[in-house]
């Protein structure tokens, strides 16, 4: 099998790198130090396995496990950790594997045999317990696309598809503006039933002739319309922004 291993601490890659020797099949390893790397790679190397460590910088293994998902041959997932046996509880019930620090070479044995590919439900199940997702997922053109949240300026929703903005590109998501609200709390704002903007990037919000508000945004040409239902909402958050 081919066996990804993530995880920030060298000495804890190496430990799984000698029980995986130890387990006497040949295994083709990769490695991560963090989730973004680990879906990067995962995307160009297709392994059959993930060995993922729950708290890491950059992205944590749940997050890089979701978007793992999205692959056209996402790998099984097993996740590592040194959470305590009653914190994995919720673990257990999501029906998600985990090899609990130190891994013994005997649990890691039976955590291989039994590893399933996670279902993208589970998964979004799990990341409504962890903290906010650094990047969200696209596929465009077949490919994953990693985009930094960060770097994101509004979401639009029409019909039944979501379309995130960042300057010069634009991608269809498998996501909805409500559970995007709901996760980036705070980051961004309804300005319209269809339209989230990021508040970060709020240029400006302008009151045109016929009396409807729009809103402009850091490096996009389009302004957005704000509804008459959200505009004092929207006025009152950029009051708050301009007394900071």
């Amino acid at each position: 099998m081919k066996i990804l291993i993530v995880d920030d601490e060298k000495p804890a890659r190496e430990r799984l790198r000698d029980l995986l020797r130890e387990c006497g099949e040949a295994h083709e390893l990769l490695e991560a130090s963090n989730g973004l790397d680990a879906v990067r790679l995962a995307e160009q190397e297709l392994p059959d396995v993930a060995l993922l460590d729950i708290r890491m910088p950059v992205m944590d293994g749940l997050e890089a496990a979701r978007h793992m998902s999205l692959l056209a041959r996402p790998p099984a997932v097993l996740f590592t950790t040194a959470y305590d046996e009653h914190a994995l509880k919720a673990f257990e019930t999501n029906a998600v594997d985990y090899l609990l620090k130190p891994i013994r070479l005997e649990r890691l044995k039976t955590g291989l045999a039994r590893a399933q590919v996670l279902q993208r439900a589970r998964l979004a199940e799990l990341q409504n317990a962890t903290a906010v997702r650094t990047h969200i997922s696209a596929l465009i053109q077949g490919r994953l696309q990693l985009i930094p949240v960060r770097e994101i300026r509004c979401f639009k929703a029409d019909q039944k598809y979501v379309t995130v903005y960042w300057p010069g590109r634009e991608a269809l998501i498998e996501d909805s503006l409500k559970r995007i609200e709901e996760e980036f709390e705070g980051l961004f704002l309804r300005v319209h039933r269809n339209a989230l903007v990021a508040v970060a990037h709020i240029e400006s919000l302008e009151k045109g002739e016929d009396g409807n508000y729009r809103i402009s945004l850091r490096d996009m040409p389009e302004k957005l319309a704000v509804s008459r239902r959200h505009g004092r909402a929207v006025r009152q958050k950029l009051k708050e922004l301009s007394g900071r």
